[in-house]
């Protein structure tokens, strides 16, 4: 008797949509549930042992670099695989979801590198989830085209030589896809948002010349960066592509991961292309993490932690120390300025601080850097030129000079800031714009002349409750309280209902907004991620 045939995947509470025939055909389920039963219950244990290694972080207050690993990082010998020729030179990389529009502007835009986002800057809706996977498609086979509704303007592709190579970043581990279930269990985002992308591109990508590249999100230890190598073996062996063609980036935006980079690459050797150095992300988390670890770990407001802040000059030397070290690209962070047409004043000063922080990166050793909006590509484009000339990228640079040793990373109070009345006032107001924009399905967000994504909702809330619970006393003499957060965003709420008028705020998720700020805000047990209990909320 045959052995009967596994469960397929069931669409949950989905409406169907346009073209979604496309992109979940019965093969393209087959292989997300193939994956999903393999690789789930490792996903599963790794979760849990976050958990674990937070409480031994809450009992000891420190961090180092593990003993049980040394040995792969004296040892001089291992590389990375060579790059492909696609990502050699990834001296700009413009950011942004993958909404219809912003697919083929971040193509044309100049850039060498799109992160094409199912991750921070996308919320996961199902259409966003569904219709992502359906641009990319299209701008594969150059079947894309939009026309804006409002203005009348047409976008279309330029030349394939012209257009930016893409990297993907799927959702990181920690969040599931509720709308596809394998007997009744959700599919982790990550490998829905992988194997759609993955089974349907990966030999289109070859046959353009390029391959199935991405970004990890998240990763917190070299054992999830293991996991997410096993799954590469097994989806180029499934689809029937070469070991080696997938490459990926991780991101070191957590503080765990900070203390594991060498061992990350390590792990995904043949398929690691380089590593990225973020900000938001890693501060919220520091945050997290040390939320037990008094006074000597509390943040000032997030605009005053700079990539020169000497804990974070520490991070990211080390990186590009590592991944020179490896072989690997070392990859800057992000400038978020989104460009004013009406205050040029406003852009000339914003944009000599995009120019010095890009200088700076370019100096340090980087080999390419992230940029929000296709007008900072230029700015960007320039400080890399001027270090980089014809050469794709600095790899050459080992950075011998640079010693970091294990408290360095962490030596918050090396900051002479402060938590500021302002910057809680301002956590509240990003925060509440940002969440209910998420809630209707926009994860990319322009507030206040930069572009936020859920990372910016992260480490506003989590400063918030930090100062809460640190009893931080505000340069005006007001202690962080909860009745205090309570009074500020019910003054930000007011401000925003007078500024865009009852009609449009009655038409929007404000006042759910504000509660889901001050619950993640306020609640005595912090929530490890906003976009848990807001994923609840998004229909």
């Amino acid at each position: 008797m045959s052995a009967p045939a596994p469960s397929p995947l069931a669409i949950v509470d989905a409406e169907p949509l346009p073209r979604q025939d496309e992109v979940l055909t019965d093969a393209a389920l087959a292989f997300v549930a193939e994956l999903h039963r393999r690789f789930t219950p490792r996903r599963d244990e790794l979760l849990a042992r976050r958990t674990e290694r937070r409480a031994e972080i809450a009992r000891t207050s420190t961090l180092d670099f593990l003993p049980e690993t040394q040995a792969i990082r004296v040892d001089d010998t291992w590389k990375v695989a060579p790059a492909p020729a696609a990502l050699e030179d990834r001296r700009v990389e413009i950011t942004g979801p993958t909404d219809r529009k912003m697919t083929i502007n971040a193509l044309n835009s100049g850039a060498r590198v799109w992160l094409a986002d199912f991750e921070d800057a996308s919320a996961p809706t199902w259409e966003n989830v569904v219709t992502g996977q359906l641009n990319l498609i299209d701008a594969y086979t150059r079947n894309i085209d939009f026309t804006d509704p409002r203005s009348g303007k047409a976008y279309a592709l330029k030349p394939a030589e012209e257009l930016a190579t893409v990297v993907t970043r799927p959702r990181g581990w920690h969040l599931d896809e509720r709308h596809l279930q394998l007997d009744g269990t959700p599919v982790p985002g990550a490998l829905v948002d992988f194997g759609l992308y993955f089974f349907h591109n990966a030999q289109r990508l070859i046959d353009l010349g390029k391959g199935p590249y991405f970004y990890l999100p998240k990763t917190e230890s070299h054992l999830e960066a293991r996991l997410w190598n096993d799954v590469f073996v097994f989806a180029q062996d499934y689809v029937g592509i070469p070991q080696g063609t997938v490459r990926a980036t991780v991101l070191i935006e957590t503080i765990t991961a900070a203390y594991e980079m060498e061992e990350i690459l390590y792990e995904l050797r043949d398929h690691a292309s380089g590593l990225n150095a973020g900000r938001w992300d890693y501060l919220f988390s520091i945050v997290k993490n040390f939320r037990d670890g008094g006074s000597k770990f509390v943040l000032p407001d997030r605009n005053l932690v700079t990539m020169t802040a000497p804990f974070m000059r520490a991070y990211t030397e080390l990186l590009v120390r590592t991944c020179h070290k490896r072989g690997a690209h070392a990859i800057g962070g992000m400038a978020a300025f989104i460009p004013s047409r009406r205050d040029p004043e406003v852009n000339k000063v914003a944009f000599e601080k995009v120019k010095a922080d890009k200088d700076r990166e370019a100096n340090d050793g980087f080999d390419g850097s992230w940029v929000a909006h296709p007008d900072l590509v230029p700015i960007a484009m320039a400080s890399f030129d001027a270090v980089l000339g014809d050469k794709p990228n600095q790899k050459d640079r080992l950075r011998d000079d640079v010693s970091v040793a294990a408290g360095d990373l962490i030596a918050v109070d090396t900051l002479d800031a402060k938590p500021s009345y302002d910057g809680l006032r301002n956590a509240v107001a990003v925060g509440i714009r940002y969440i209910e924009a998420w809630l209707r399905g926009m994860g990319a967000v322009a507030i206040f002349n930069l572009m936020e994504d859920a990372a910016t909702a992260e480490i506003s809330r989590s400063q918030i409750w930090q100062w809460i619970n640190a009893d931080v006393v505000f340069e005006n003499g007001e202690h962080a309280t909860a009745d205090l957060a309570r009074t500020v965003a019910a003054e930000e709420l007011a401000t925003i209902r007078a500024e865009i008028g009852e009609e449009a705020f009655a038409a929007g998720k404000w006042q759910q907004a504000h509660d889901l700020l001050l619950q993640v805000s306020l609640d005595q047990d912090y929530a490890d991620f906003l976009t848990l209990p807001a994923y609840e909320q998004l229909r």
